[in-house]
C-alpha cells in the first residue's frame, strides 16, 4: 500500500511533528478532494501519519510518501463503497462496474489539481482563486492585485500551463 522509501537519509531532515505542520493541511485538502467527506478525509490524513510513524527512519521523502498513502487509502474507501453500493442496487451490472474507474480517476484528478494550486505562490494561487472561484473578471482582479489586465491575462495563462503540464507530468491527461 505505501511503500516505504529507501534507507538513505536527506542532509536536512525534518522531525515527524514538523513535517506533520507543514503537510496536514495540504494533505486534508488532497483527501477531501477525492473523497468529498471531511470525516473521511481527517480519518484518511491520521491513517497515513500513523503509517508513516511505523517506517519513519525508511521514508526517505516524507510529502510524496503521505501523498501517495493518501491517496491509496482514499481509493481503498471509494472501492469498498462503491462495492457496497453495487450489492444493494444491481442495476445494469456494465455501466456499474466502468463508473468506479472513471470517478475514480476525476477525483483523483481534482485532488491533484487542489494540490498543485496550494502549492502555488500567494498571489498566484489568489489570482487562481478569483478568476475560476470566485468567477470574476480580469480587470476586478488587476484591481485587487493592484496589477494590469495585460499582467493578470499573462500570468493566468502561464499559471494554467504550467498547471497543465505538471499534471500531464503526474500522469493525468484530462479531466
Amino acid at each position: 500500500m505505501c511503500l516505504p522509501g529507501k534507507k538513505k537519509v536527506p542532509v536536512a531532515r525534518l522531525t515527524l511533528e514538523e513535517v506533520f505542520f507543514e503537510e496536514e493541511s495540504p494533505l486534508l485538502r488532497y483527501a477531501f478532494g477525492l473523497l468529498g467527506r471531511r470525516e473521511l478525509a481527517e480519518e484518511v490524513v491520521q491513517d497515513a501519519f500513523l503509517k508513516l510513524h511505523e517506517h519513519w527512519e525508511e521514508v526517505e521523502i516524507p510529502r510524496a510518501w503521505l501523498f501517495r498513502c493518501v491517496r491509496n487509502f482514499a481509493f481503498n474507501i471509494l472501492r469498498k463503497n462503491k462495492r457496497e453500493t453495487l450489492d444493494e442496487a444491481p442495476g445494469d451490472r456494465e455501466t456499474a462496474l466502468e463508473r468506479p474507474d472513471v470517478e475514480l480517476g476525476r477525483l483523483e484528478a481534482v485532488g491533484m489539481v487542489q494540490m498543485l494550486v496550494s502549492e502555488m505562490q500567494e498571489r498566484d494561487r489568489s489570482m487562481v482563486q478569483m478568476k475560476y472561484f470566485q468567477d470574476l473578471k480580469y480587470q476586478e482582479i488587476a484591481e485587487k492585485l493592484e496589477m494590469s489586465v495585460g499582467n493578470v491575462g499573462y500570468r493566468l495563462h502561464h499559471l494554467l500551463k504550467d498547471l497543465g503540464e505538471r499534471l500531464r507530468k503526474s500522469g493525468i491527461s484530462h479531466f
